[in-house]
């Protein structure tokens, strides 16, 4: 880590501990930090072939450049690297309630700063989220991949694409009544899925923006944000064609509970194969007969 990270870390934490305390910033000495000796080891992902490494650090062959999503062979399949009721864990230096912010642009700069975990060091952008203050509909994937990345832009990619036009089939986007963001803000190398410590410094955000957000429903997009979102173990194929309900992230905040959650495929498992089509394609007239319900009242 430079200098400069460890500098925006320390200022990070002390503008937290001053809004928890009393909510005046406090001035302070600048910190005399170094930058870390670089590490002598070759990095993973060079150093060993993919076939050597675990299963959750293996490259997706689909289409690396496109937004991260489960291959559509594993989409129920038990994660060797991750307890997926850890997952919903937040660190514990961290919480929604604890961030300093009181609006999306206040969000996306902490987001901008944050060095919680190893997924900084890669990125080339981070990715917060885009839409509207208020939308209908706040979609939830699983974590950027190539071309978020380089954009700092969720969705953009031909998963992305995608989701778009399944939105809009049903009256949804992203520009007039939609929010859409990611279960992790960096992209893990590679697309393989967050790792639980990533998850635990990353999701205090997610539930900080649904605080914000306060959406009239969810979209998982995907069994990694279904499982972490909702806190469960079960398969994307158990937990699409119904609603749940969102418990607020276990921080009792207001305006939070009681959202509803349907979970349907990830689009890149519908570009993988067709046979996903049908029934995300039910998944959706069900969201949207919640919601004309909701106009209806």
């Amino acid at each position: 880590m430079t200098a400069e990270e460890k500098n925006t870390l320390a200022r990070f934490l002390d503008c937290t501990a001053d809004y928890l305390k009393d909510g005046y910033l406090r001035s302070r000495e600048a910190y005399a930090f170094s930058d870390d000796a670089p590490p002598n080891a070759v990095p993973l992902e060079t150093s060993l072939p993919a076939t050597s490494l675990p299963l959750a650090y293996q490259i997706d062959e689909f289409d690396e450049n496109d937004e991260s999503g489960e291959d559509d062979n594993t989409l129920d399949a038990a994660q060797p690297t991750a307890d997926p009721l850890a997952l919903s864990l937040p660190a514990a230096s961290l919480s929604a309630t604890s961030l300093p912010a009181t609006s999306l642009p206040d969000l996306a700069a902490l987001v901008g700063e944050c060095r919680a975990c190893a997924l900084a060091a890669t990125r080339k952008h981070a990715v917060p989220g885009e839409g509207i203050e208020r939308p209908l509909v706040l979609v939830i994937g699983e974590g950027p991949g190539a071309d978020e990345d380089a954009t700092g832009r969720p969705f953009v990619g031909k998963a992305g694409q995608l989701l778009d036009k399944m939105l809009a089939s049903i009256g949804l986007s992203r520009t007039e009544n939609c929010y859409i963001a990611n279960i992790v803000k960096c992209r893990p190398p590679g697309n393989r899925d967050p790792q639980p410590a990533e998850v635990a410094a990353c999701i205090p955000f997610l539930h900080r923006q649904i605080q914000l957000l306060r959406p009239r429903a969810i979209l998982c997009a995907g069994r990694v944000a279904a499982q972490t979102l909702l806190n469960t173990s079960r398969g994307i194929t158990s937990l699409r064609g119904e609603f749940t309900v969102y418990n607020g992230g276990g921080s009792g905040a207001e305006g939070e509970k009681a959202i509803p959650v349907l979970c349907t495929y990830h689009p890149s498992a519908l570009l993988r194969d067709e046979s996903y089509k049908r029934p995300a394609w039910e998944d959706l007239k069900l969201l949207k007969s919640h919601l004309d319900e909701g106009r209806a009242e």
